[in-house]
């Protein structure tokens, strides 16, 4: 059990400005996994001011970018030191299944921070044009304070996702983790504080929605990296745009994944779950819950669908085994019952799942759940059900599927599946969505990540995601100035 009495502000554990504490419920066992002081306005007030502080001097206001990566090194190690501490302490949180949570929830984080090293350490903070009547430089300068508001469902990757181009820019960072897990940002503090990096770059904040808001409207705040849901992104959206701040928005998903009529069923369907559609217990804005099956082969992908989630190990997130888990509380239980209700109102047939598990544990648990005979008008293929909910809905021709894939408000993510790569990547470049696989699941880290549509604003990883987090800015020379560049 984690027990956190402080919060982590100005390279400090401080004392919280309330008594008021967040009891964090491991969803499995229905027990506490520890608690954490709830933030109010004051802290977040501390909090952006060691940021600021930091920002406009002291030895972080004067870091070179090799001495930055020097520092992102630094937390990466510490980090791995505390693999497994992170992997079951997240696991313990939100009931993520335990392989998972050393795959997708420490591991991709840990891959996210070295590939944000790599670019940092060759990425040109300055650079020379020619100008119209002498030289210019082009510089790229920190963002500034950055509000990182992170999700439940994959707290410390995410967090990472926007706390390493941060470091990278040599802006800093106040982190507003989700209530349900503030625990596995107070243990990446103390990460921080091992690896030395200089006080104010990181604060933690752990608040309710109300503080939360707080921190965007926040003056001293230049930057909001928000990851959550579409109708929370569009409030944060509105906010920054009232004010003029720099926002990253990365929001809501209800991706297709396409099998071709030439698909290898059986390899595919094996591939695909559960990482790649159930993956966290369906709890992912970028799970492939549509599934898209030629007219031909309809029945055999339903068939091929139902038997590979029916066989997926239902129970406690700590086994090795499991590959389901509890969701995350009761009301997320409650939510993807509706949708089960509605699918069923609305005519999808359940071909496994529907209920809740007889012996699976006492959590929150809903059974991975197929529906056949969907539309794609209907409630459960439109709307983004955050559950092991999957909907296999049939198309004509590659056209049609690609029409179907786009007939959707998201564009997060999405796959193809057949014999012929070629063929599936002309049905990528189609379909209006801004992460695509042929033949597989994945997020490449060296490579822009974000959505179409409702799915956000900007884009997070690679060179892009580092860019989010920049000012330009032009200094004009005189002719014939050969100046020294500055990184």
């Amino acid at each position: 059990m984690a027990i956190y009495d402080k919060l982590f502000i100005g390279g400090e554990w401080v004392a919280p400005a309330s008594d008021r504490r967040f009891e964090v419920t491991n969803p499995y066992s229905l027990e506490s996994a520890g608690s954490a002081p709830e933030a109010v306005e004051a802290d977040v007030d501390r909090a952006v001011a060691a940021a600021r502080a930091a920002l406009e001097s002291g030895p972080w206001a004067e870091a070179t970018a090799a001495e930055r990566v020097a520092l992102m090194q630094a937390l990466l190690d510490q980090i791995n030191l505390k693999f497994m501490d992170f992997s079951e302490l997240i696991t313990a949180e939100n009931g993520c299944p335990n392989l998972f949570s050393q795959l997708g929830q420490v591991g991709a984080a840990t891959m996210v921070l070295q590939a944000f090293i790599d670019i940092t350490a060759n990425y040109q903070f300055e650079e020379v044009r020619a100008g119209m009547l002498g030289p210019a430089i082009v510089r790229r300068e920190p963002v500034g304070v950055v509000a990182g508001i992170i999700p439940w469902n994959v707290p410390l990757f995410i967090t990472l996702l926007k706390f390493a181009p941060a470091l990278a820019s040599g802006s800093t960072f106040v982190v507003k983790p989700a209530p349900e897990t503030p625990l596995d940002a107070l243990l990446l503090a103390e990460c921080v504080e091992a690896a030395g990096i200089p006080a104010g770059v990181f604060n933690v904040v752990p608040a309710d929605r109300e503080v939360g808001e707080y921190l965007v409207r926040h003056a001293g705040v230049d930057k909001v990296s928000f990851t959550g849901s579409t109708a929370a992104g569009r409030k944060i959206g509105a906010i920054c745009g009232e004010q003029l701040k720099r926002c990253t928005l990365e929001l809501g998903g209800k991706s297709a994944a396409i099998f071709l009529d030439d698909v290898d069923v059986a390899a595919s369907v094996e591939s695909l779950l559960p990482l790649g559609s159930l993956m966290n217990n369906g709890q992912a804005c970028v799970a492939q819950t549509r599934i898209l099956a030629p007219q031909s082969r309809y029945d055999e992908v339903v068939e091929a669908v139902t038997a590979g989630v029916a066989a997926m190990t239902v129970g406690d997130p700590a086994s090795m085994e499991t590959a389901i888990g509890p969701l995350i509380a009761e009301r997320q239980r409650e939510r993807v019952e509706g949708y089960i209700a509605a699918g069923t109102a609305e005519g999808a047939r359940i071909t496994t799942g529907g209920g809740r598990p007889a012996d699976a544990g006492p959590g929150y648990f809903v059974d991975p759940t197929v529906f056949a005979d969907v539309n794609n008008s209907m409630k459960i293929a439109q709307e983004e059900i955050f559950g092991p909910v999957l909907c296999v809905i049939p198309y004509a021709d590659d056209a049609d599927a690609v029409r179907i894939a786009n007939e959707s408000d998201y564009g997060l993510s999405g796959s193809v599946w057949g014999a012929d790569v070629e063929r599936g990547l002309n049905v990528a470049r189609g379909v209006r969505t801004g992460t695509y696989t042929v033949n597989g699941f994945a997020m490449e880290f060296n490579a822009p990540f974000g959505g179409f549509k409702s799915s956000g604003v900007g884009r997070e990883l690679g060179v892009e995601g580092l860019e989010e987090f920049l000012e330009y800015k032009t200094i004009c020379l005189p002719a014939g100035t050969e100046p020294t560049l500055k990184y």
